[in-house]
């Protein structure tokens, strides 16, 4: 049974004895004028009293403390301490066993939802962190779950939006609705009015001759687009480099960081064109002092056309040499015959055009002309030997060494046979021997014989073959007005067809064959136009004077 507290009765006229409440009665009073503050549902503060294992006990200034799990708090509650103040939100007044409840988890939330609904209002932005990649966007933590659409993370689309996760990020809150739980941000937005403020800015203090850096932001086949800080510059591939570019990826990459001259500017259409190469000097402005006219120059090979190779001396200075100055051989017909990309040549400086920047360069040169020394090597007589480099309807060129080339002429193939065309008896890439006939250093020419390897058989033939005598031959051609009659290798004699036979025949078949063998006399011998003339008719006749025998001149017989 409750004691009753001791009453003062020493001022009859201050109290009323009979209405006095009693000490439970006080404390009902009291307890009741302590709920008066507090309403369920109402964030208030509170203070750490006591930390249990799981739980702190939290008193707000209740008739009672309350008890709130661990796992509400950030971190598990590992940073807390007695005497912390902390808001939470009053869930209950009282629970079965008289102890208030709260929770650390909803005033957090309540708060965050303020917070969330004031930044709304006042078009404020949010730092948030991403935390998961789903369809359509991001989920955003920004005290609440939030959703980033795709077309608002970013002014250019992300590809991997995995990569994002993790990251934090400054966003505006562009639709809110509580009663659903829905947030929608949006990075894009800030990112516009940054840009827009940092173009503005640009701008103002864009001039041409201005060197600014920026970053790449696309690569195309005639250039790269640089972004200077809200406004893009074009970059062209001929503005990258005073040396060969082929490709702007050859030199940049997307996202490189780039200093670039302002090179032009319309600041009424806001377009921008910028250099690259202008920042480092002009290669050309000096090229008379380091490339003189008649110096050695080593360079390599960058491109080959059908008219020459061009050599690469230095970034941005670059030579060509003309087909016709890659070797002393003049039958040169492409320059990769000589040179192929990449390869390193040596060459000599023969003209500089400054204005037009084009150098010409020699490679033949940086070897003594052959034809300087070809009379001390090939003497006229001498014997030679080469590689038929060429056939032709009037001779056959043979290499003698690069650039030294020799011709036989149809007619120096051989002393009696008749050659139509050199491929009768050469081809291509054959080794021969033949002898130099005459040497023309002034005009680079050279002629060569092979019937000269032997003497000529006609030299001897008025020794051999006189008029009267018998002699056998063989038919190796008939024609119309005739035979032609072996002898010996290389000397044929015509039998007109008026000296086939006794009789008077109209066709020499009539008469002889290709193949047979005949006797005949010799009725005529032509040294200075080798011929001679045969007879089977005054052989079988037994003939000696051949006075009266006329033989017709025929046209065309060599």
């Amino acid at each position: 049974m409750e004691k009753e507290m001791p009453v003062d009765l020493s001022d009859d006229n201050d109290i009323d004895v009979e209405n006095a409440p009693t000490v439970d009665e006080e404390i009902e009073r009291l307890y009741a004028d302590t709920l008066k503050g507090f309403k369920e549902g109402e964030i208030v503060k509170g203070h750490i009293v006591k930390i249990d294992q799981d739980s702190v006990v939290v008193d707000i200034g209740f008739k009672s403390e309350g008890r709130i799990l661990k796992s509400e708090f950030p971190n598990h509650g590992r940073n807390l301490k007695i005497g912390d103040e902390i808001t939470v939100s009053l869930e209950r007044v009282e629970n079965k066993d008289g102890q208030v409840v709260l929770s650390k988890e909803k005033a957090d939330k309540v708060r965050v939802w303020d917070d969330i609904i004031k930044a709304y209002r006042n078009n404020e932005p949010m730092e948030g962190t991403v935390v998961a990649r789903i369809k359509g966007g991001l989920t955003i933590d920004i005290g609440l779950k939030a959703f980033l659409p795709g077309s608002q993370i970013d002014l250019k689309p992300i590809r991997n939006l995995d990569s994002l996760i993790g990251q934090k990020f400054r966003m505006r809150i562009i639709k809110l609705d509580k009663k659903k739980g829905n947030i929608v941000l949006s990075r894009r937005i800030l990112l516009d009015e940054e840009r827009k403020v940092s173009r503005d800015n640009i701008l103002s203090t864009l001039e041409e001759g201005k060197i600014i850096e920026g970053t790449v932001k696309n690569i195309t086949e005639y250039g790269a687009f640089i972004d200077l800080g809200g406004i893009d510059g074009l970059l062209h591939i001929t503005d990258m480099s005073w040396g060969r570019v082929s490709h702007p990826s050859e030199i940049f990459a997307v996202g490189d960081k780039a200093k670039v001259m302002i090179l032009k500017f319309d600041r009424n259409n806001q377009k921008v064109s910028l250099g690259y190469k202008q920042i480092t000097p002009d290669p050309w402005a000096k090229i008379e002092e380091k490339y003189a006219v008649g110096v050695k120059v080593r360079g390599k090979v960058v491109s080959i056309t059908d008219y020459g190779a061009f050599i690469e001396l230095e970034n941005g200075i670059e030579g060509l040499i003309h087909v016709s100055e890659l070797s002393w051989n003049k039958y040169l017909k492409h320059p990769s015959k000589i040179v192929a990309i990449g390869d390193t040549a040596e060459a000599v400086v023969l003209n500089i055009d400054k204005e037009k920047k084009k150098i010409s360069l020699s490679m033949k040169q940086v070897e003594s002309n052959p034809w300087i020394t070809v009379e001390e090597k090939y003497a006229v007589g001498a014997i030679v030997e080469g590689k038929i480099r060429n056939l032709t309807d009037f001779g056959a060129f043979v290499e003698l060494e690069e650039g030294i080339d020799g011709l036989i002429h149809i007619s120096d193939f051989s002393w009696t046979q008749k050659i139509k065309h050199p491929s009768e008896i050469l081809k291509k890439r054959d080794k021969i021997k033949a002898v130099v006939l005459s040497v023309d250093k002034e005009n680079e020419r050279l002629a060569l014989g092979i019937k000269q390897l032997t003497p000529d058989p006609w030299e001897v033939v008025s020794e051999k073959y006189r008029i009267g005598m018998d002699v056998k031959g063989r038919i190796v051609k008939v024609t119309n007005f005739g035979a032609f009659a072996e002898l010996e290798n290389g000397i044929e004699g015509l039998i007109h067809i008026s000296q086939l036979n006794s009789k008077k025949i109209k066709d020499p078949t009539e008469a002889v064959s290709v193949g047979d063998e005949i006797n005949a006399k010799v009725i005529k011998v032509d040294i200075p136009n080798k011929r001679i003339a045969l007879s089977i008719k005054a052989y079988n006749e037994g003939l000696d004077n051949f006075e009266g025998i006329d033989i017709p001149e025929i046209e065309g017989i060599e």
